[in-house]
């Protein structure tokens, strides 16, 4: 029996809550994962999981098992690491994790180059706007566009993106354009479900900050639905100008507005704090730093109305 490769199973078992789950994080058939499990458990003549024909859990000899399992390869991915320090090679597994559509749009053509750069890393990719716990759920490095709060994390700034009110001509047409902020409570308005402040919009204007309540019309998770929504003439969206620059450049929507401006945030890298940062995360996070330096979003000015 491979020991480490039967724990990394068990850990990957653990962590995707079945054995069906553990398959993609591991690269192995379902019969290969069990038989790791299996062989694990016989080694140590001790259950490590209950199974049912619903769900896993762990016992408490599992329980106990998961944490020093984790010590042990992170302990092995920090020396993996500091060899490829010392040889100059960055090398192992990056799992990293990115919002939807940030991530499609500008970050998927740069997953190719980085890996063409660095042949020992390998890359494991996911995208969902949920904000996920990067020591709990084995994330080496995330992509947020926040403004950050969390002193447990370490994060280099890697560009900024403005949030955008904007609509498009034929909405406006029919409904008329705003012109100031509490105008938008007669306005149908497609939402985001995860914007911090819900439906209570926020804007600095040219003598005070400016908060309204707006109503949704249409109430999305993901931003592109938005966007789609807005170029459906179904009412006004207040999105990341990463999203609508092209829209705004082709006037498939117009800025409303301009005076009073929505929230900046910041584009980040956002990892665990350690003592040595691994060869392959400084490798990705110094590449991402030079692929964002002069984004496409922040070129030219919009148009608006």
């Amino acid at each position: 029996m491979d020991l480490l490769q039967a724990m990394k199973t068990f850990t990957a078992v653990v962590e995707a809550g079945s054995f069906v789950g553990a398959m993609g994080a591991t690269a192995l058939s379902k019969p290969a994962v069990s038989r790791h499990v299996n062989e694990l458990e016989a080694h140590l003549g001790t259950r490590l999981l209950q199974r049912t024909t619903r769900r896993l859990s762990l016992t408490s000899e599992g329980q106990i098992y998961y944490q020093r399992c984790k010590e042990v390869l992170q302990a092995v991915q920090e020396a993996e690491a500091e060899v490829g320090a010392s040889t100059g090679q960055a090398q192992g597994r990056l799992r990293i994790g990115a919002p939807q559509t940030f991530g499609a749009l500008h970050l998927a053509a740069l997953w190719g180059r980085f890996a063409a750069e660095n042949p020992q890393v390998t890359l494991d990719i996911v995208l969902s706007d949920r904000a996920v716990d990067l020591v709990e759920e084995g994330y080496d490095l995330v992509v947020r566009i926040a403004r950050l709060s969390d002193s447990n994390l370490v994060s280099r700034r890697l560009a900024s993106t403005r949030m955008m009110l904007c609509a498009s001509p034929a909405y406006l047409a029919q409904h008329g354009t705003p012109v100031q902020p509490h105008e938008l409570e007669k306005h149908d308005v497609v939402s985001y479900s995860y914007w911090s402040s819900g439906n209570m919009w926020s804007f600095q204007g040219p003598q005070s900050e400016v908060t309204v309540r707006t109503h949704s019309r249409i109430h999305a998770n993901n931003g592109d639905t938005c966007r789609a929504a807005a170029l459906a003439h179904q009412g006004i969206i207040l999105q990341p100008d990463f999203l609508v620059h092209e829209d705004l450049r082709s006037g498939a929507l117009v800025e409303l507005m301009p005076e009073f401006r929505a929230a900046e945030l910041g584009i980040f890298a956002v990892y665990p704090t350690r003592k040595q940062l691994p060869l392959k995360v400084r490798r990705l996070i110094d590449f991402l730093v030079d692929a964002l330096r002069d984004p496409p979003w922040g070129r030219e000015p919009s148009s608006h109305v």
